[in-house]
């Protein structure tokens, strides 16, 4: 069908991204150098490149740079990190096609490839035959809903009631209750899931390359809208917009809506609008930091997402979901939660909601020397300290490192008693281990020193 140049200096991501445009039957050339994939351009002169942003011999902007230069008929689009986004607007402003932030849906790569070559015929049907109306196949970004509790139920009820419906919707929550991915199901359970899903971090690039972003770019190029086009826009953090680009959006919006019985023949203007706010947007239109009209406008559907300490019930099919999901990404053996381990996670607050969660679940994985994670492997703030009263005369409390075994709390307790003798005869080590009852060698090895150092003390 057309012909590819992928460039990513980390091979697997490489072969998942050449495996599946091939399969989509195009032409493939992937190569994780810049200067390979520079030499693959030149000889190849492809329909389409894909490079990431950072590669280690060569700057990404360079290679975008070059081909608008040499090229201007092969289209380009720029992989990048959540943290380099400000960059990837700029590759747009180069003359790059589009862009994907990691970890992207590898659905949403095959639809920004099927944009981009037939960017010049936009009426053409982009749909996939291997990937169909839908995408399959997933990277750890997943858009899965998941939860047990009534509240993620009736979440689930909305989405599958307003997903046909093209009035925007507003997301409240706080950070990391899953904004993204009911955002995402919105799109997939809708009929534009075919479509591109665009998300924008509104707070993740500066007032300029935000408003190049939304709305066009110098170069011609368009904004994040018209490139969505027949799919879902997604912004994020739409509470820090600044004032300007508030009066620009509640304009556009105004437009779109005139138009709206012309989406169907107006290019660049058929998609759904999904906003989120990790604040109450109501409140923010009332004090005025946010534009009350384009409050109302962005707040047709408003869907109030709750925070994981109110639906604890929701933790271990999550939990579930993770430690699969983590099996699948990394090609390991499969782990299970310790009852009680998963106790203590039904416990916590989780005041970072279901991002804590996930990062928990992960170092519980790297730190288990089995299969099984016990509570030990978790974060000590998840098993938390408890104050217990102590023994001694004076009374007070003292705290016990709960969800420790018991090897690591006697340990501990050694070290702390040893320092505190040692503090106690000024350093003098032959002091404390008469002191304590146990020999210089002995002393030596539960501090952790050479014994052999005895002689040069």
């Amino acid at each position: 069908m057309a012909k590819l140049v992928i460039i990513d200096d980390e091979a697997a991501i490489l072969e998942l991204m050449s495996k599946l445009c091939r399969a989509a039957g195009h032409t493939v050339f992937g190569c994780t150098t810049g200067i390979d994939g520079m030499a693959a351009i030149r000889s190849q002169q492809p329909d389409l490149v894909i490079v990431d942003l950072r590669i280690g011999d060569v700057n990404g902007l360079d290679l975008v740079s070059m081909c608008k230069d040499q090229f201007p008929n092969t289209a380009v689009i720029m992989v990048t990190g959540h943290g380099t986004v400000e960059t990837a607007v700029e590759a747009m402003r180069l003359g790059a096609f589009d862009y994907l932030t990691k970890p992207f849906d590898l659905g949403d790569l095959i639809k920004t490839v099927n944009q981009a070559l037939n960017r010049n015929n936009p009426t053409a049907n982009t749909s996939n035959p291997i990937l169909g109306t839908s995408a399959t196949v997933r990277s750890a970004a997943s858009s899965k809903l998941i939860g047990h509790s009534d509240a993620i139920q009736r979440i689930f009820e909305i989405v599958r009631r307003v997903a046909d419906n093209d009035s925007p919707v507003l997301l409240e929550g706080e950070f990391g209750v899953g904004k993204h991915m009911v955002a995402r199901a919105l799109h997939e359970a809708s009929r534009r899931s075919g479509s591109p899903f665009k998300e924008l971090q509104c707070s993740a690039m500066p007032e300029d390359a935000l408003e190049a972003e939304l709305f066009g770019h110098t170069n011609g190029q368009g904004g994040i809208f018209s490139r969505a086009s027949g799919g879902t826009v997604h912004l994020a953090e739409v509470h820090v917009l600044p004032a300007r680009i508030q009066a620009q959006l509640n304009t556009f919006l105004d437009e779109m809506q005139a138009r709206r019985s012309a989406w169907s023949n107006s290019n660049g203007s058929d998609f759904r609008l999904v906003v989120s706010t990790t604040i109450c947007l109501e409140e923010a239109s009332k004090k005025g930091t946010f534009r009350e009209d384009l409050y109302y406008k962005l707040s047709v559907v408003p869907l109030k997402i709750p925070p994981l300490r109110e639906r604890c019930e929701d933790i271990k099919p999550l939990v579930d979901h993770f430690l699969k999901e983590l099996t699948d990404r990394t090609d390991s053996r499969a782990k299970s939660m310790d009852a009680y381990a998963l106790e203590f996670l039904e416990k916590y607050p989780w005041p970072g909601n279901i991002s804590e969660l996930r990062n928990a679940v992960e170092r519980a994985c790297a730190f288990a020397e089995n299969d099984r994670i016990r509570p030990a492997d978790l974060p000590a703030k998840v098993t938390q300290q408890i104050e217990v009263p102590t023994t001694s005369v004076s009374g007070g409390t003292t705290q016990l490192p709960i969800g420790s075994t018991l090897d690591d709390f006697i340990r501990g307790q050694e070290r702390l008693f040893i320092q505190e003798t040692l503090k106690y005869n000024n350093g003098s080590r032959e002091k404390t281990a008469s002191m304590l009852g146990v020999s210089i060698a002995t002393l030596y090895r539960k501090m952790g020193l050479n014994v052999d150092r005895k002689t040069t003390a």
